[in-house]
């Protein structure tokens, strides 16, 4: 902010002028007021970050800070059905019975009173056997070669801490012993057997407990040498994008540890150009928060800043829901097919994983229409797209098998290019597999029909507006999307209410109508109890955009039903 000039007059006064002395004033006044905000916040993005972030590793695995405000979890407790609410109390019991109920303590009524407004839980990666320093107990001699847990309470109120400290709970098989590191008094169990607990206190503010007494050290140390989270290149520089006010929770994931771990698996290694892929991205984040009709998660993700690659800011989608109707059941759209690919392919080479593999994928397309994906499709798919599921209305028993099409649609940026590999398509499906290639027109447009051997229309492809190619796969719904319908998807409440309307502009989105999808069509099997989970779901939105050469934002919405307390 610059400073005003004041300028007084050359006279013999002994007062000083009133200008200088209001401006004066103002200034002292304004320095103090930054000076006093720096001490109270102690650091500048202290207040964005989660709690814990100065003292937790920086090779942590995954840290989680949860909110204690007693509210929100009982908002929490209103979403999905009897059976997710059962998964959820099970998950949740496992924890507090792991670090409270175990060693004697009760949340509400021991550790409620004092603490701060959220707590974070960390996993820290194994680390190398180092001899233990004297005197520890024998089960603290060596380090655990599994993952450890650290468990950061920021205390609120010190008095109430310091009696709960003072005088910790007996332990039905073991006892509490003292040992001091750098000067902290830790306090830990002497269990020869079972799980080990070990507890500190960081300058009074900060109670920190583990399952492991090397991870107290650990954590210690890296509250001492700025070795933590909030030292970790793109941390805090990221996590702001995504704060909010009074978060539910929020997460990180530290990317190349957690590969770097994955590839030392026994039964799961990942090949050396996998690794080197991984080792580009840094971190992963999010910020959870709940909302009446249900949860949003904020995202961000980031590339490790010695990493030569970079991202290319290109945030050109958000129009092809305005081109499918209401009644649409998923869409997925995207800015750019072609870098889309690039960036899929440079991440996936070499990993017998990857849900689609590329090498298979141009194999598949070359023998099946003598096309090569990157010379003939995806040179001239440098535009928005779009992959759509549109229920059918069948009009007659010869379409009433396909209960919905697949809808595929791309902006052209080379229509001449497109045309000649559409031409080349046609004449492999007619010769090849013998369809009969019929002209045709929708509400006045031209249309090109693929008709089986057997007398059913399998495919339509046209135009749309001069350069959006279409390609429907399955039941004939060209005349949902010829002319532009006037009830699109965009314009649906499900769509409004679902699909985030940031990050604005945007380079990919993501609708799928639950509900209606899991009526209607078998869906595949991603992750353990999935149907359980999609029962107490109504929709899911997501909205995506490259931030800069370096980040990606994401927001997902989860459009949950309201568990029955009655």
């Amino acid at each position: 902010m610059a400073l005003p000039i004041v300028s007084v007059p050359m006279k013999k006064t002994k007062k000083p002028s009133l200008v200088l002395t209001l401006s004066v004033a103002g200034l002292l006044i304004g320095l103090g007021s930054a000076a006093y905000w720096l001490l109270s916040q102690g650091q500048l993005f202290s207040r964005d970050l989660p709690v814990g972030a100065t003292i937790i590793p920086q090779d942590a695995l995954f840290t989680v800070s949860l909110t204690t405000d007693p509210k929100q979890w009982q908002q929490l407790r209103q979403y999905g059905t009897k059976e997710t609410q059962a998964e959820l109390d099970k998950n949740l019991v496992k924890l507090r019975d792991r670090f409270l109920t175990n060693n004697g303590y009760d949340f509400q009524k021991d550790i409620q009173p004092w603490v701060g407004n959220e707590v974070t839980l960390a996993i820290l990666a194994p680390q190398a056997s180092q001899p233990a320093p004297k005197p520890v107990s024998t089960n603290a001699a060596a380090v655990s070669s599994q993952q450890s847990m650290v468990m950061v309470l920021p205390i609120k109120n010190p008095e109430k801490a310091k009696s709960l400290l003072a005088q910790p709970k007996t332990l039905k098989q073991s006892q509490w012993i003292d040992r001091t590191y750098h000067g902290f008094t830790i306090k830990q169990t002497d269990a020869q057997t079972g799980e080990t607990l070990s507890a500190t206190v960081l300058d009074g503010q900060f109670l920190i407990i583990t399952d492991n007494p090397k991870a107290t050290e650990r954590a210690i140390d890296a509250y001492k040498n700025k070795t933590s989270l909030a030292n970790t290149a793109g941390f805090t520089a990221n996590f702001p994008k995504i704060a909010n006010y009074q978060p539910f929770a929020q997460f990180y994931i530290n990317v190349p540890t957690a590969a770097r771990i994955a590839a030392a698996a026994p039964n799961r290694q990942l090949p050396a150009q996998v690794l080197a892929q991984l080792q580009n991205n840094q971190g992963l984040a999010g910020t959870i928060n709940l909302e009446p009709e249900g949860i949003r998660l904020k995202g961000v993700s980031w590339l490790n800043p010695n990493s030569q690659r970079v991202l290319a800011v290109e945030n050109k989608a958000g129009r092809m829901q305005s081109r499918v109707p209401a009644e649409t059941l998923m869409m997925l759209s995207g800015g750019n097919l072609q870098r889309l690919w690039d960036d899929y392919e440079r991440t996936s080479r070499g990993n017998p994983q990857s849900p689609i593999i590329p090498e298979q994928l141009r194999g598949g397309v070359k023998s099946l229409t003598t096309l090569d994906l990157d010379r003939d499709l995806l040179r001239w798919m440098k535009g928005e797209f779009s992959l759509s599921v549109i229920p059918n209305t069948p009009k007659d028993v010869a379409t009433a098998d396909f209960r919905a099409g697949l809808l595929f649609m791309v902006q052209a940026s080379d229509r001449n290019l497109a045309e000649a590999s559409i031409k080349q398509l046609d004449e492999v499906m007619k010769n090849q597999y013998q369809f009969q290639i019929k002209p045709a027109t929708v509400a006045g447009k031209p249309v090109t029909n693929w008709v089986a051997p057997y007398g059913t229309l399998t495919a339509t492809h046209g135009w749309l507006d001069g350069d959006i190619a279409f390609l429907i796969v399955g039941a004939p719904i060209a005349d949902k999307i010829v002319p532009r319908p006037s009830m699109t998807l965009a314009s649906t409440i499900p769509f409004k209410q679902t699909v985030p309307t940031e990050p604005n502009p945007t380079n990919g989105q993501f609708f799928l109508d639950v509900e209606q999808t899991a009526k209607n069509f078998p869906l595949p099997t991603l992750f353990p109890n999935q149907q359980t989970w999609l029962a107490a779901t109504r929709s899911i939105g997501v909205t995506t955009a490259v931030s800069d050469n370096r980040s990606t934002r994401y927001d997902i919405f989860f459009a949950l039903k309201k568990a029955d307390r009655s």
